[in-house]
């Protein structure tokens, strides 16, 4: 195996440290000593009076407005904004041809009280959950507990508005949950340019939200809307297929994803006209749909999918800025949302950046689920320092930029933090000036471990190559590349590969995980017509991952059918597994050559204490 390149890092490190000190000491100790000024790097922040012992983060310094009183407890005002469909979307697009209700979409929001005549912008949050789950998603007119109420606690003081949109066929608005489609879409975009022109609204408008509530700023970001200036996705999906599958290989959720999970929204049995609201094509097809992508590994036929796909028209019409935000542990909405979606966009001249931690589907600032979630080898040992308590003050710092277009510009830093807690700043990720380590399988880089080569469905074998131990510590990351031969026995199979990473005692931690549904061995979203007996180079990529291996430690690599939640094909059948020439794993080693590295501000809340 290729020597690790790491020597002298340590004192790398060291020396970037005591630079980056020497620069902004001064710089700290005046803005501590006297008004707190943003943008400070963040490597520094940590020398800050953040609150860190809260169940979220708050920013530094309380704003001077008010919230502007109303005549509801909650001192929101609640509007309903029509906005029109063609006919061929059925729902309340048909309904309004013979006199019932046209499409309309239920939108809260609230103000600061600021002087006659100031103008504010507009920070929203779209999403399907607004009255309709638990008693924990209230109603649109009450904030949000997830979100909401920290925005309006911490950042309209600060002179900002915040809304609260519920989609098509949700909370109060009519027509049909539309599950991220076209009815959905013109939905968003309506409510944004309602915002965007209202007279107490500077005009510039900036979206944030988690899951689905993340996926709707990619849809609004579609439109080009002169209005929309920045949007903040968290674990949001560009693209409703990519969400349930990943080469070719379905999740246990995708065949039924939309009536099943989000059908019954907004639904009312006593409303007729409702009902018929609930009347639309893609609505009622959803689930055929699904069951063709899994029989077919995820194809195109219908342009379902296709419809909801967001990030090429985001790339060809956008041009307000990003702020990527992604666990890299989240099990819902998979880490290639954010890799190389980060490197696609800053190489199409969007300004962005990401934050990306060892969490799974959750905010960066929230200590104890993170640690509810955060298991051995899924996120437990960069705990706490994956808690970001300065991630408000950081969004304040964003949102003053980009929506009241005053202030310094935020620094555009990729954050990124590996599976043993250290974070570092990164210019691109995938960085650029990684260092490409190959190992062929069955070689002396990679032992063949086991016995056999062949992975048969549902028989839990495994087919394992290990690395020797590690002589010094080895960090690598990005999206790590498994290509290999492998023979069919029938028309069609599976590999899923787990990479893990296990001390001297054989004790092991995941460390990152690869699928592939074989009829896409080449990658991409093309379909492939297989034969039994036939060889093929299944060229699969990891997940992104951002991984450390002690010293004395070696990693792993276990081949099988399926992993995790994701289903067997439609077609399976036993694989063998070529140990050979073509069969290799692709490490990508960090260049920590004058890398930045810093520890964020301490968590002081008690379940990190309880570390």
């Amino acid at each position: 195996m290729k020597e690790s390149t790491i020597s002298g890092q340590v004192f790398s490190i060291a020396v970037a440290l005591i630079f980056v000190s020497s620069a902004y000491l001064i710089l700290i100790e005046e803005a501590i000593e006297e008004e707190y000024e943003m943008r400070v790097p963040v490597w520094a922040r940590s020398q800050f009076n953040y609150d860190t012992s809260q169940p979220y983060s708050f920013v530094l310094n309380q704003g001077t407005y008010e919230l502007l009183e109303t005549d509801n407890e909650f001192d929101s005002v609640h509007v309903m904004i029509p906005y029109n469909l063609p006919l061929s979307e059925g729902g309340a697009a048909a309904t309004c041809q013979f006199g019932g209700e046209c499409p309309q979409i239920s939108l809260a929001y609230w103000r600061p009280k600021v002087p006659n005549g100031v103008k504010v912008p507009v920070i929203a949050e779209f999403g399907p959950y607004f009255g309709e789950t638990s008693a924990s998603t209230p109603d649109v007119s009450q904030p949000g507990s997830w979100l909401g109420i920290s925005v309006i606690q911490n950042l309209l003081p600060h002179g900002f508005a915040f809304a609260q949109v519920s989609v098509t066929g949700t909370g109060s608005s009519n027509h049909c949950m539309d599950l991220m489609g076209f009815a959905e879409q013109e939905g968003i975009n309506a409510a944004v340019e309602w915002l965007g022109t209202q007279d107490w609204s500077n005009g510039n408008v900036g979206m944030i939200g988690k899951s689905y509530d993340g996926s709707t700023p990619w849809q609004a970001a579609m439109y080009g809307n002169e209005y929309l200036k920045t949007i903040v996705p968290i674990s949001g999906l560009i693209g409703v297929r990519e969400l349930m599958w990943k080469n070719g290989s379905s999740e246990a959720r995708a065949p039924f994803m939309h009536n099943v999970v989000y059908g019954s929204y907004g639904y009312e049995a006593d409303k007729e006209e409702q009902n018929l609201q609930n009347a639309c094509p893609d609505y009622a097809l959803s689930s055929l749909y699904g069951a063709e992508a899994y029989t077919f590994g995820g194809s195109e036929f219908s342009g379902y999918w296709e419809e909801r796909y967001f990030l090429d028209r985001v790339l060809e019409n956008y041009r307000g800025s990003v702020y990527i935000v992604q666990g890299f542990h989240d099990w819902n909405v998979d880490p290639h949302m954010a890799v190389p979606v980060i490197n696609t966009l800053l190489d199409t001249g969007i300004e962005a950046k990401v934050l990306m931690g060892q969490w799974d589907h959750d905010y960066p600032d929230r200590p104890d689920y993170q640690k509810q979630r955060s298991d051995p080898g899924r996120g437990s040992e960069a705990y706490p320092q994956m808690v970001r308590f300065d991630w408000m003050q950081d969004l304040l710092e964003w949102f003053t930029y980009y929506l009241q277009e005053t202030g310094p510009k935020p620094s555009l830093y990729l954050e990124i933090q590996n599976n043993r807690g250290e974070w570092r700043v990164e210019e691109r990720y995938p960085a650029s000036d990684s260092i490409t380590i190959e190992m062929t399988l069955g070689s002396a880089d990679l032992v063949h471990t086991s016995n056999g080569n062949t992975i048969a469905p549902f028989a839990n074998n495994y087919v394992v190559f290990e690395t020797p131990e590690f002589n010094q510590t080895f960090r690598f990351g990005g999206l790590p590349q498994l290509h290999l031969d492998v023979t069919l026995a029938g028309s069609g199979g599976s590999v899923y590969a787990l990479m893990e990473d296990c001390n001297a005692d054989n004790e092991c931690i995941h460390i990152g995980h690869a699928t592939m549904d074989l009829r896409y061995h080449a990658g991409g979203t093309e379909y492939q017509v297989l034969s039994p007996g036939q060889t093929v180079n299944a060229k699969m990529e990891f997940f992104a991952m951002d991984v450390l291996i002690p010293e004395g430690h070696k990693i792993r690599l276990s081949l099988t059918d399926i992993g995790d939640d994701y289903l067997p094909p439609s077609n399976t059948a036993p694989v063998e597994i070529g140990i050979n020439e073509n069969s290799i794993l692709r490490l990508h080693e960090i260049n920590t050559d004058d890398k930045i590295f810093f520890e964020p501000p301490v968590c002081t809340h008690e379940d990190c204490l309880a570390e």
